[in-house]
């Protein structure tokens, strides 16, 4: 048990982080699996802006670190090029 009221309270505050930020990265992993789901270029380049934005969004929260949603976001752009270049050829 906590000795200190303050613990006590870090403890709730932790709970119910840990709870908001469980969703954000169910939600993220979701958003990443439709996106290399896709096998359509014009699909797969209309997820971009959203995943894209939800990796934004979790870099900004220290959901993921920045370095991988940039990564992340980099790839993304990749796998729409190469989508794209075999439905050209």
């Amino acid at each position: 048990m906590p000795h200190h009221k303050q613990y006590v309270k870090t403890l709730r505050k932790d709970a119910k982080r840990r709870i908001v930020n469980r969703s954000k990265r169910s939600t993220l992993r979701t958003a990443l699996r439709e996106f290399r789901a896709q096998t359509d270029a014009t699909k797969a380049a209309a997820l971009v802006p959203k995943v894209s934005a939800l990796l934004d969004k979790g870099a900004k929260t220290n959901l993921i670190h920045p370095s991988t949603a940039s990564r992340l976001k980099s790839r993304l752009a990749l796998t729409v090029i190469r989508l794209q270049s075999r439905t050209a050829a």
